[in-house]
């Protein structure tokens, strides 16, 4: 039996194993099993690796995208610029080596969008953890200016949501990368200023549960046009499973 799983800190709400156990199902693979591994804290790795010698793969999510790195033998170019990891094949010799597939479905969620243009205008990235960075990869990829936000700005390269309120920028774009909104808080958001919103926007939410977090229930309400996380979870996810299989 193949074993294939995810780890993080909380995977209550995640959407991994359902997408992979049905995946099986569908295409009649009998050989391979997905699980969750909740781990307390990222160095528990080699405990789980030690407890599932058949684990052949796995995929990483919050807290670990960044810190997961320093624990694995490789990463692939893409994984070591953009500073990320969400995605683990574990060779036959026992090596880990890191890749980021967020970066191939982020990018294909957005070539993908009907009415986006890369030449539209700059971007607003909400959050600066791994997720932000595969985003980031992309919109450089793309040649789309962007801003990052953070609620601690740490960087020249950040803001605050603060300074928004003062901000005339025409952004066309924004990514939330955050996990404000995410099942069970539906009540929350990012806290940026809703006349940031305008008709004609693109907002995505990389949160898939709920489908319309409350962000994009504002942002859809002022004439945006918006989208969820779901179809960029499951490109990562079949990117992911073609790594593990070649």
């Amino acid at each position: 039996m193949r074993r294939y799983g995810l780890i993080g800190r909380s995977l209550g709400h995640s959407f991994s194993k359902g997408y992979f156990t049905e995946k099986f199902l569908l295409e009649g693979i009998d050989d391979a099993i997905y699980e969750l591994f909740p781990l307390e804290k990222v160095e528990d790795l080699s405990l789980l690796l030690a407890q599932y010698p058949d684990l052949c793969g796995l995929n990483v999510t919050i807290p670990y995208k960044e810190t997961v790195m320093p624990l694995l033998h490789q990463l692939d170019d893409t994984a070591r610029e953009v500073g990320a990891v969400n995605c683990i094949k574990i060779m036959e010799n026992g090596r880990l080596k890191g890749f980021n597939t967020d970066v191939a479905g982020f990018e294909y969620t957005l070539i993908h969008w009907n009415g986006w243009k890369p030449d539209l205008g700059p971007a607003l990235i909400l959050g600066t953890g791994g997720a932000s960075k595969a985003v980031s990869y992309v919109l450089r990829k793309q040649g789309i200016a962007f801003q990052l936000v953070s609620r601690n700005p740490s960087s020249e390269q950040e803001r605050s949501y603060e300074s928004l309120a003062d901000d005339l920028t025409d952004y066309r774009l924004i990514v939330n990368t955050t996990p404000a909104g995410t099942f069970p808080g539906v009540d929350q958001m990012p806290p940026i200023p809703l006349d940031l919103f305008h008709n004609g926007m693109f907002v995505i939410d990389l949160i898939y549960n709920p489908a319309e977090t409350l962000l994009l229930h504002e942002a859809k309400k002022r004439g945006c046009i918006v989208k969820n996380g779901m179809e960029m979870l499951e490109q990562q996810a079949e990117a992911a499973w073609a790594l593990w299989q070649s």
